[in-house]
């Protein structure tokens, strides 16, 4: 009797979409990843091949589970909008994250912090900026040949891939879209949009003004 030997069964490899840590450490922390993260969709609001994410699991190497980062933001060029559950690279054209920004907090440590450029450095990341919200230092490497080399001058340095310019002042950092226009909080976005909103109806109630008063003086406005 001759016996069939059947192949296999290849176990299906489960990419878990979160590695349990927190997305921050505290407030502040919390608060500059969603300030470069939605500041960062609006600027490329009308680009639909430009993914953003924020604390969003990147795995590099298809069968790898352990290699793997979840940067605080990062920006990848080529792959489109849309959700997604973690970054599996050898899904999206096998491109990586360009540009990738880490906000430090009292829980990082040099050592993970090292390894994390190392992490980006040998997985293709262009441009990488870690800020440090207590001591307002913000450090940059961009990708030479192929390794990142620090940017010796930060201050008012624009990124090459973004477009968006860096100021260190003595009580803060703050960003700049490439029009000038300065990288705002969601709560100071919301009040630029009420006030945006409360102007368009002034300027509207104006406009209604001026119809009642032309009528009132017996001109059709349906000429003009």
């Amino acid at each position: 009797m001759v016996q069939q030997l059947t192949p296999e069964t290849q176990t299906e490899i489960i990419y878990p979409d979160s590695d349990g840590n927190p997305m921050a450490d505290n407030t502040e922390h919390y608060e500059w990843i969603v300030k470069i993260k939605e500041n960062l969709e609006i600027l490329f609001a009308s680009e639909n091949d430009i993914f953003i994410a924020g604390d969003l699991l990147w795995y590099p190497v298809e069968g790898n589970v352990k290699t793997r980062q979840a940067p605080d933001v990062m920006v990848i060029f080529g792959r489109t909008k849309g959700k997604r559950g973690s970054y599996k690279q050898w899904e999206e054209n096998n491109i990586a994250p360009q540009v990738v920004f880490e906000i430090l907090s009292p829980g990082n440590r040099s050592q993970e912090m090292a390894k994390k450029l190392l992490f980006y450095q040998r997985h293709g990341v262009e441009e990488y900026y870690v800020y440090h919200p207590e001591k307002i230092e913000l450090t940059g490497f961009i990708l030479q040949e192929e390794w990142l080399e620090d940017i010796e001058e930060i201050n008012n340095w624009v990124s090459p891939r973004l477009g968006i310019r860096f100021e260190l002042t003595s009580s803060n950092l703050e960003i700049y879209y490439p029009d000038g226009k300065k990288f705002l909080t969601s709560l100071e976005l919301n009040q630029r949009a009420e006030q945006e909103y409360q102007r368009a109806e002034q300027e509207h109630q104006k406009y209604q003004d001026l119809l009642a008063k032309l009528q009132a003086k017996g001109i059709d406005i349906n000429t003009l």
